[in-house]
């Protein structure tokens, strides 16, 4: 090889190991300080300055923030075999063990075999009369000109939904057990997972006693109903029936624990997210009066005064990008994270192996590129004839995730937030109580912080 060509090789090694743009930090310690409990503030700041690709190090670990939907797309579908959960994951092990949301590899395989047909769409039309039964049930209680904090409604809702359809039974004590835990959860996630995402991996998280106790309480009421189920060989149309009826290709079941960590896992995604959604979709409808009256009229000229079915979500297009646009401005869940077992590239640069990538809906949904006026609460956007509807990038909008991965939950989760949409805002028209302050909490969720008050108003 001559010098020129030596040189040439040297140089375009070089520009093929070309670090993405981001701030330095402190030597040694790199970003740890900045983020100061404002993770999304941190994140969005980072890329306004850098750009569609940030490389950052928190006490020595790479992380490389990407908001661009090809880059996205490379990452959760055409690379997906070269990621895994990104460290933060960790501290869900606690409590969801190894189902569907951390667990890796063949045994994550296995399972998501196992727990698909649960999610078939007929089997998840079924659910449509209890989703609609159990939110009549609450509106029974609710009285004209009350005053409620409607995030707790919404979880107290879509939690006596998730165990009914799990369970096929009335088991409000045990749901509360395992809200309660999800709840301590929620309060404890962001600093677990910064400690998941510093800390080796072979060094157990700190936790509390607290924590502690509410782990091993839910395994108890957990391990309780399965183990009833199976000694009394009921079997029926719930999930849980489903989840004792699946067999893999050698037809070997669940044991006990992995059942555990699906019921699980299914709770958090069932109750925590639709809750979530939900909750700031009344925000937003309070906010906008215009958009409010829109779908009141659909609900009145579809349904007219009888309660929604499953037969009905076709005829309820506009009810549907409420939810939508709802979800594009406060995504239930607002980032995702993997880690690269070896090093890749993206766009014209090479990042090393161990580098934990985050995806933030919460960005990428508001990017002005792919959604103009983005800050503005417009169902319309999400009309199928809107020409930047129809040519919007595959990973401009994922709230669901996407690639192989993406949420087995998705179709139960949106049947079950337009049908609750449809039924409460035919019945009440939810009046935003003045002078509150309204903050986001990034957990595992994006939850209002400290709820949303709300004054009932019957129509």
């Amino acid at each position: 090889m001559t010098t020129l060509s030596r040189w040439s090789a040297l140089g375009s090694s070089k520009a093929a190991a070309k670090r993405p743009p981001g701030p330095r930090g402190l030597p040694f310690f790199g970003e740890v300080f900045k983020p100061r409990g404002d993770a999304i503030g941190y994140l969005s700041s980072i890329a306004r300055e850098y750009g569609d690709i940030v490389f950052v190090r928190f006490l020595g670990v790479p992380m490389c923030l990407i908001n661009r939907p090809e880059y996205i797309e490379s990452v959760l579908t055409t690379q997906h075999h070269n990621f895994e959960k990104s460290k933060d994951y960790r501290a869900l092990r606690r409590v969801l063990g190894a189902g569907l949301l951390t667990s890796e590899g063949e045994l994550w395989r296995r399972q998501r075999k196992l727990v698909q047909p649960a999610f078939y769409h007929d089997r998840v039309a079924a659910y449509a009369e209890v989703m609609v039964e159990y939110t009549e049930r609450m509106l029974a209680s609710w009285q004209d000109g009350q005053t409620r904090d409607v995030h707790e409604e919404m979880m107290r809702l879509t939690l006596d939904i998730v165990a009914k359809t799990l369970f096929d039974a009335d088991v409000s004590r045990e749901a509360e057990a395992v809200g309660s835990t999800l709840h301590l959860l929620m309060r404890r996630f962001m600093k677990q997972a910064g400690y998941a995402f510093l800390l080796p991996s072979a060094i157990p998280l700190p936790t509390t006693w607290e924590m502690l106790r509410a782990v091993r309480r839910l395994n108890k009421v957990i391990y309780g109903i399965i183990q009833k189920r199976r000694a009394g060989g009921r079997m029926s149309g719930d999930l849980l029936s489903a989840l004792l009826r699946a067999l893999d290709d050698e037809g070997i079941g669940m044991t006990d624990r992995q059942l555990q960590d699906e019921i699980m896992t299914l709770f958090l995604a069932g109750h925590e997210t639709t809750a979530t959604a939900l909750s700031w979709t009344w925000l937003l409808l309070a906010q906008n009066p215009d958009v409010e009256e829109k779908l009141a009229v659909e609900l009145q000229r579809v349904l007219g005064g009888r309660p929604p079915t499953a037969a009905d979500l076709p005829r309820l297009p506009y009810t549907e990008m409420v939810l939508k646009e709802s979800m594009r401005l406060y995504p239930p869940v607002w980032v995702i994270g993997r880690r690269a077992s070896a090093p890749f590239q993206l766009g014209e640069y090479q990042l090393p192996a161990r580098t934990n990538v985050l995806m933030l809906q919460f960005l990428m949904h508001r990017d002005p590129r792919y959604f103009p006026e983005p800050d503005r609460f417009a169902p319309e956007r999400w009309r199928e004839d809107d020409p930047r509807n129809m040519s919007l990038p595959r990973f401009a909008y994922f709230p669901f995730g996407g690639g192989p991965r993406v949420c087995i939950g998705a179709g139960f989760g949106m049947m079950e937030a337009v049908l609750l949409l449809a039924t409460i805002a035919k019945k009440f028209k939810l009046n935003l109580v003045p002078d509150q302050t309204i903050e986001m909490l990034p957990s595992v969720t994006l939850r209002p912080k400290n709820g949303i008050r709300m004054t009932l108003n019957r129509r």
